[in-house]
């Protein structure tokens, strides 16, 4: 199963949209399910539901940290090209979505949604996109890595 396709799969077993990205990578990323699951919880609904950044990239930036991200604080040229590497990761989704701000993919209005997550019915996901995004976002992660002999 591509990295994408075992994205969507989680995100329809019920985690969030960062969280599904995250888990799709934890094994590469050498951390055990409870943990990636944990991290990236907060993520979801554009950052707890504030209908900010999309969970789902988020999420690649997440995995883009743990296996392209600088070690040492002092680096600055190390921290330099981590940030184009997430800024080109976030291009790439924006370039195939138009954003990636959750309440403008969502078509939603300005602030933050109420804390309660939705509960996901088929017409939840008949009216949220999100799936998508969790797809596009993996892929991303996916081809980034590849890029930079990550796997």
């Amino acid at each position: 199963m591509s990295y994408k396709e075992k994205a969507r799969s989680i995100f329809k077993s019920g985690y969030n949209c960062s969280q599904a990205v995250v888990l799709a990578f934890a094994d590469v990323m050498g951390i055990d399910e409870t943990t990636a699951t944990k991290l990236s919880s907060s993520f979801g609904g554009g950052m707890g539901r504030l209908r900010e950044v999309c969970g789902a990239v988020s999420g690649c930036f997440m995995v883009l940290g743990a296996l392209l991200g600088p070690e040492d604080p002092t680096d600055h040229d190390a921290k330099m090209k981590h940030y184009a590497i997430i800024q080109e990761a976030a291009a790439m989704f924006r370039e195939e979505n138009g954003s990636y701000i959750c309440r403008e993919l969502l078509g939603l209005g300005e602030g933050a949604s109420v804390p309660v997550p939705e509960k996901r019915t088929e017409e939840y996901y008949k009216r949220r996109p999100c799936d998508e995004y969790v797809a596009i976002a993996a892929d991303i992660t996916e081809k980034i890595l590849k890029k930079y002999n990550a796997i």
